[in-house]
């Protein structure tokens, strides 16, 4: 006989809500064709697309930072580490992740959704949306918008034919740049140096880049939690791996 399922109690109902979702559930192979047709909704400019949900309570007047606009970008999020490690670091700016993989993207909305429930008033700042960043940065960001961009352990695609493929390359940089506030960084990780010298090639040949030096990055707080706050980052530190950061400035149009 089929057992029946009592219905839950208050209290019962409060903890299964709340409850964090299990990353087994969201798993995902790492390997997206960006290039490849996708169905993403996206706004056809930056003005028509509703932040509020996203961001539905920091989106009204009694806000601190209302008005303001998405400062921060992590591009490939990944499980989102990175964007709960920056939100108490960066109270009064919006940031958002951007992950192009279904599950992945589901699983960081859910892990807001539940931190912003345990803890009110927190983790009100940040967001993550599924995406194609290659594609679609423009529809959702004005020129000069973004003043700090990360790319943590992008996809290598270790291929030569699928390095077109890779999240830097000479046409992605021009879409970047022209998102980034003048004087805007950008910050790379990877633990595959050939990808680190890629990333590090393009950006230093790009017109609107320049890299900056480590010892200029030494008061910034952001670098520290740059190895260890996503997964990735983990499993490259329970492996033993390397770990290559470079960090670059997007610079004033030679042209203006």
């Amino acid at each position: 006989m089929e057992k029946i399922k009592r219905p839950l109690n208050e209290d019962e109902t409060e903890k299964q809500e709340l409850s964090l979702p299990q990353k087994k559930y969201y798993r995902q192979r790492a390997h997206s064709n960006p290039i490849a047709d996708h169905d993403f909704d996206y706004p056809s400019c930056p003005e028509a697309y509703d932040w509020s949900t996203l961001y539905p309570d920091i989106t009204n007047e009694k806000s601190n930072i209302y008005n303001k606009r998405v400062e921060m970008l992590d591009i490939g999020c990944g499980y989102g580490g990175l964007l709960v490690t920056l939100s108490p670091m960066f109270m009064d700016s919006m940031i958002l992740g951007m992950e192009i993989r279904v599950k992945v993207s589901q699983y960081v909305i859910e892990r807001i959704k539940a931190l912003r429930a345990n803890q009110p008033n927190c983790y009100d700042n940040i967001a993550c949306i599924r995406t194609n960043a290659i594609k679609y940065l423009p529809n959702f960001f004005k020129k000069g918008q973004i003043k700090k961009m990360f790319f943590l352990y992008p996809d290598p695609h270790f291929k030569k034919s699928k390095h077109k493929w890779r999240i830097i390359n000479d046409t992605t940089l021009s879409e970047y740049a022209y998102v980034l506030a003048e004087e805007a960084l950008v910050y790379t990780v990877t633990d595959v140096k050939d990808l680190h010298e890629w990333m590090v090639k393009h950006f230093s040949e790009h017109g609107l880049f320049k890299r900056v030096e480590d010892d200029d990055l030494k008061g910034d707080p952001v670098v520290d939690k740059l190895y260890e706050s996503s997964e990735e980052g983990k499993k490259v530190t329970r492996n033993n791996g390397d770990k290559f950061l470079a960090v670059f400035m997007r610079i004033k149009d030679p042209d203006l």
